[in-house]
């Protein structure tokens, strides 16, 4: 993917995109210094561009009921069946992130269940049925210290690209 030259005003409507994504555009515009339609155009530029893959609702899984979350690392038999396991994966709805990686597993997923009792169906019944999956290990997760985007102020200046 091509990297995007981005300005220190492109870096400051992405920051109150990052922290609030329903902040309405006209607010954006006052805190920037620029007019509603000069952020409608940057926002599109930007999500044209792919540096903005969309907005979307964060919901605690906590609240939910889903009380366990868990990593688990996934060693495919064939690597070649790599991509149909990963398919195989996509169909089980409690999977809500799945990573190829490097080391001893080539997959990681991320995955929230209600309990133990629904986490072990999950494994024997569901992620363990898939023929070409030849060994997992899970990772439970005790408590999510934080999450975030990546570092608005990370993102390098044209002058850097």
């Amino acid at each position: 993917m091509t990297k995007v030259a981005i300005d220190a005003i492109d870096r400051k409507i992405l920051q109150y995109l990052v922290d609030n994504a329903r902040m309405p555009f006209l607010e954006i515009a006052r805190e920037c210094g620029i007019s509603g339609a000069a952020i409608h155009q940057r926002v599109k530029k930007l999500d044209d561009a792919g540096v903005i893959i969309g907005s979307r609702l964060e919901v605690d899984p906590q609240a939910l009921g889903f009380g366990v979350c868990a990593f688990i690392g996934i060693r495919v038999s064939d690597p070649l069946k790599n991509i149909d396991a990963v398919e195989a994966i996509k169909q089980i709805p409690e999977v809500v992130e799945c990573h190829f990686i490097t080391g001893q597993f080539g997959i990681l997923i991320k995955i929230y269940c209600r309990d133990n009792s629904h986490l072990m169906h999950t494994l024997f019944s569901n992620i363990l049925t898939v023929t070409s999956i030849s060994y997992t290990e899970t990772f439970m997760s005790l408590s999510q210290a934080f999450s975030r985007q990546v570092n608005v102020q990370c993102i390098p200046t044209e002058s850097q690209l």
